[in-house]
């Protein structure tokens, strides 16, 4: 698994890279917000580690610059800021996961490959394709008739569940977990929000979401 870890502090980044890659992980590791988007840009990740104090663009500004420039890449954001409300905002900009220093490296360690494997990733995967939507397999993008959907990230990561099991029912339990991974301060009600603007983003494609009472959601191909 390709990993990117920006750290300003280089003790701590050369003990996480050493830690990490002992663990199987490729860590590629820099220190600062600029030069990580550049490192990002070149060689797509399998998942990014995001400090939130960095020299220049702070996490937040590269979460936010990626983010709208479609690097998809799950990001779990390390900072000693432990507050509910910097847990939200993060994960608003578009983090996937949060985890607060000191943190546990096991447990660093397990929310990687929990946010890789509900992502489709670590290893070679085939893009999913159907009724004219396709999920690039190297960066997640979505695209419809080879042109980019403009997506926001949990509604691209709701969308690359249901592209899994086209035409199938996926559970509203199942959704949550895949696009609020990590995310405590949500309710489960809050897929329905994500799925209402995910079908008005679909509208044009013919495609329909289709919601399931006591079911959960499922992709009905155009009529």
């Amino acid at each position: 698994m390709k990993l990117l870890l920006v750290e300003d502090d280089a003790a701590m980044q050369a003990a996480m890279q050493r830690a990490l890659e002992r663990r199987g992980f490729q860590v590629s590791t820099c220190g600062d917000g600029a030069r990580a988007l550049d490192r990002w840009r070149a060689a797509v990740p399998d998942a990014v580690v995001l400090d939130l104090s960095l020299p220049g663009l702070d996490g937040l500004q590269v979460l936010a610059q990626a983010r709208a420039e479609g690097l998809d890449a799950p990001v779990i954001i390390l900072t000693a800021r432990g507050t509910v409300g910097d847990r939200i905002l993060g994960l608003n900009t578009g983090a996937d996961d949060y985890l607060p220093k000191p943190f546990d490296l096991d447990e660093l360690e397990a929310r990687l490959r929990a946010l890789v494997r509900r992502r489709g990733g670590n290893g070679p995967a085939e893009a999913a394709s159907w009724c004219g939507l396709r999920v690039d397999a190297s960066s997640g993008a979505i695209y419809h008739l080879d042109k980019p959907l403009e997506l926001a990230p949990r509604e691209a990561a709701l969308l690359r569940a249901l592209l899994g099991r086209p035409g199938h029912a996926v559970a509203k339990e199942r959704l949550f977990e895949i696009v609020f991974a990590g995310d405590d301060s949500v309710q489960i009600e809050a897929v329905e929000v994500v799925a209402y603007r995910l079908r008005k983003k679909l509208a044009p494609t013919g495609v329909q979401l289709v919601t399931l009472r006591g079911l959960g959601y499922l992709l009905q191909a155009p009529a």
